[in-house]
């Protein structure tokens, strides 16, 4: 298992919400898990059974930052070999049971 850490930037703070948990572990597949959080910014820590692809998450984490922009989250992602498309339409997903305080 690969375990990687993203630390971003964000400007969106969700109204106050309880850990939203989206997908299943399985063959091809992720879950992700969205937790508040005290911290600026957002935190992104993710296990994968898929080595070598850290730039590849990177890009995919990035772009979800930039669609949501998150701050005072924390996404927890725990994948078996997920495609990046896959990725971030569990990444929506749990992006939009959030709801927003303000857009700015």
């Amino acid at each position: 298992m690969e375990k990687l850490h993203f630390d971003l930037t964000g400007q969106h703070m969700p109204a106050p919400f309880a850990p939203v948990l989206v997908g299943v572990v399985g063959s091809g597949n992720l879950e992700v898990l969205l937790e508040p959080t005290a911290a600026a910014g957002c935190t992104l820590d993710i296990t994968t059974s898929a080595h070598g692809f850290a730039p590849i998450w990177q890009a995919v984490v990035e772009d979800f930052q930039a669609r949501h922009g998150l701050t005072g989250v924390a996404v927890s992602i725990n994948d078996m070999g997920a495609t990046p498309a896959v990725v971030s339409l569990r990444l929506d997903q749990a992006a939009a049971a959030l709801s927003m305080k303000a857009r700015a």
